[in-house]
């Protein structure tokens, strides 16, 4: 994991010089970890496994919870017509036998996760909507219920289920037949015991904190659970210490990972009020050091940012979750351990990657975005990152996925084509950045970052620098990035390289007359203009994953060069005309 060094705190919060390291950051599961894995999921299905499920069944739940939250209306709606959607995937419900459905693998968890309940429950009445809840449960009970299987047994697909099921009983449970009543609660019981032995087997983030959540959740509403709430509540106290930095940032470095746990802690949250208590003292208080930490990862309308693999989730999104939350918080401007530092201007915010990738046993899908920054005005975004890797519509190619993972995929400096990270065909970050150097000032004319990275000493003897000022009134952004020789050189000759500055949805470029600058026309009406004192700019396709994970046709401005032996410095600057 990252470890940090600090220099000269100043009184406002700011840390004027830090240094953090990715420690091991390359090393994913080894072949033993890999192997206990695979060893603990075969045993689900062993004689002694199955023993461990069987026990007494509730007849009914204690109480049941609220979802705090809304769902999405057009997916609620396409239940109701008789039909699944999700990530623009769609499978009709009739005829659906869960035994021998292959959806796309986001498609099968959201199906398994039940997730859908909130959806359906957002557009129906409970006579509408029950008939159609138990179809589908029927279904996967008849398929799950009491064969074991890899995807539908996973510790976090069970611990969502039972927090969906719970807090949408009303769907599920509205019917007369004893029978089927029976099936739904014995099952319930069933995953509650199968989360004992194996939520702490999940992976370390969202999906362990899922799996306990739902041991809590069974421990709350389940007759007899007290012992059980108690077990829960240690496992979760683990998971989150595990997952969390203590700046309330997620080690895998994920925003939408981030809001994904607070959402989880939110509909806990529920479970405990039905019962009339509180959350523990520990989940508050994670709940109140996420919240201003996702919210720094945010731009000034409040949607998130596209960070490590995750999407521009709304603004609307993030906002019922926050509500829900309870916590009320100012954006985290230096997160001191996850690494996004915030600036802030007049109607302008500045986003930077200002730390190393998170560390591959924490993380699949991560992505090499070290020192690359997104810049919006108002509503506007006009510097992006490409996103979405892991929130992408189903119908994108893997090798385009894959690609939106690498270095050129983000607004930054990429050296002789290649990442300043590696990134595996497996999900998992390599070798490249290991340590990150980040100096920040503030004044009353400009805010100054200035971060360096090693992500490409070993393989080609430079340093990445890059300084960044954006001024008091926020109209204007200076950037400068500059290669410095170090370490030994592995190739000879100069190295080419491309400053990216992906544009956002709607802004359109067009070239000035000497070929060294652009006019950014931006939607609501202002316009912006870049100039560069670098070789070349050239004005490139580029595309943008949005909210729903459709890719979307967008502008990018390169800057190109070479860097000599001596290294090469590229200065920049993003200027409001209007």
């Amino acid at each position: 994991m990252s470890e940090r060094t600090d220099d000269l705190p100043t009184a406002d919060g700011i840390d004027e010089g830090k240094r953090l390291v990715r420690v091991g950051g390359d090393k994913g599961l080894s072949l033993a970890e890999r192997l206990t894995d695979r060893f603990h999921r075969l045993t689900w299905r062993t004689p002694i496994h199955g023993l461990r499920l069987k026990g007494r069944h509730p007849l009914k739940l204690i109480a049941v919870p609220e979802d705090p939250l809304f769902g999405d209306v057009p997916r609620g709606q396409a239940l109701l017509e008789g039909h699944i959607l999700f990530r623009g995937e769609s499978h009709q419900i009739t005829g659906l036998d869960l035994r021998s459905f292959a959806p796309s693998p986001a498609f099968a968890e959201f199906l398994h996760s039940f997730a859908w309940l909130r959806d359906l429950s957002s557009v129906a009445t409970r006579a509408e909507g029950a008939p159609v809840a138990e179809d589908l449960m029927e279904r996967w009970l008849a398929a799950h219920g009491e064969r074991i299987t890899a995807l539908a047994w996973r510790p976090d697909l069970w611990g969502r289920r039972i927090l969906f099921w719970t807090a949408h009983a009303p769907l599920i449970l509205s019917s007369t037949d004893l029978v089927y009543r029976s099936k739904v609660l014995n099952a319930l019981a069933r995953g509650a015991r199968h989360l004992d032995s194996s939520a702490d087997k999940a992976p370390p983030g969202p999906h362990r904190v899922a799996a306990w959540c739902g041991v809590i959740a069974a421990g709350l509403l389940i007759p007899g659970g007290d012992p059980r709430k108690s077990f829960g509540e240690a496992g979760l106290s683990r998971a989150l210490d595990g997952a969390l930095w203590p700046d309330g940032g997620l080690v895998s470095r994920s925003p939408e990972s981030l809001l994904e746990i607070i959402g989880l802690l939110v509909m806990l949250r529920e479970n405990y009020a039905a019962r009339r208590q509180d959350l523990p003292e520990f989940a508050q208080d994670a709940l109140a050091r996420m919240v201003p930490a996702l919210l720094g990862a945010c731009h000034a309308d409040r949607a998130l940012a596209s960070w490590q693999g995750g999407g521009p989730v709304p603004a609307e999104q993030v906002a019922q979750i926050i509500a829900a939350s309870g916590v009320r918080a100012r954006p985290l401007k230096q997160a001191r351990d996850w690494g996004y530092q915030r600036m802030t201007a007049g109607t302008t915010v500045l986003l930077v990657d200002a730390a190393p990738p998170p560390i591959a046993r924490v993380v699949e899908g991560g992505c090499a975005s070290t020192l690359a920054f997104e810049f919006s005005d108002g509503p506007a975004r006009i510097i992006v990152n490409c996103g979405g890797a892991r929130a992408a519509v189903a119908a994108l190619p893997k090798s385009l996925v894959q690609g939106l993972r690498t270095t050129a995929a983000h607004s930054t400096l990429t050296l002789a084509d290649t990442n300043s990270t590696a990134v595996h065909p497996d999900g998992t970050l390599g070798r490249g950045v290991a340590e990150v150097e980040v100096t920040r000032q503030e004044s009353e004319n400009a805010s100054r970052i200035e971060a360096s990275h090693d992500g490409y000493v070993r393989r080609h003897g430079f340093v990445h620098r890059r300084q960044l000022i954006l001024t008091a009134d926020g109209r204007e952004l200076r950037g400068e990035d500059v290669l410095l020789p170090q370490g030994r050189r592995r190739r000879a000759g100069a190295a080419a390289f491309a400053i990216r500055f992906h544009l956002g949805q709607g802004v359109e470029a067009s070239p000035t007359a000497d070929g060294l600058g652009a006019v950014l026309r931006v939607p609501g009406g202002a316009m912006w203009q870049f100039r560069t004192r670098g070789d070349s700019l050239a004005i490139e396709e580029s595309l943008w994953i949005d909210g729903e994970g459709r890719p979307i046709a967008t502008q990018q401005l390169v800057i190109g060069g070479a860097a000599e032996a001596g290294g090469a410095t590229v200065g920049w600057a993003l200027k409001r005309a209007r």
